[in-house]
């Protein structure tokens, strides 16, 4: 049980550092080496900005999940 949510956390946690860079930065961050200075016209409102925060979330959601449950299954 340890080793699978040690391993769902590590896949969680990619995802997430993935997905936060890919998200459209306010200046030049490191959104920008991936192409998020390119797209300057389309803005936080497009369809592709919110489905990836919606993606982000529930990724975050799963990590946290996974970091409470491997706490708790390490306690016992």
């Amino acid at each position: 049980m340890v080793l699978a949510l040690s391993i769902a956390l590590v896949i969680t946690s990619f995802l997430m550092v993935l997905l936060v860079l890919l998200h459209k930065g306010k200046g030049s961050g490191l959104s920008d080496l991936f192409g998020g200075g390119v797209s300057s016209s389309y803005g936080g409102s497009s369809v592709v900005e919110r489905n990836l925060d919606r993606i982000t979330i529930v990724v975050g959601g799963l990590w946290f999940a996974g970091v409470v449950a491997l706490s708790l299954v390490l306690k016992k």
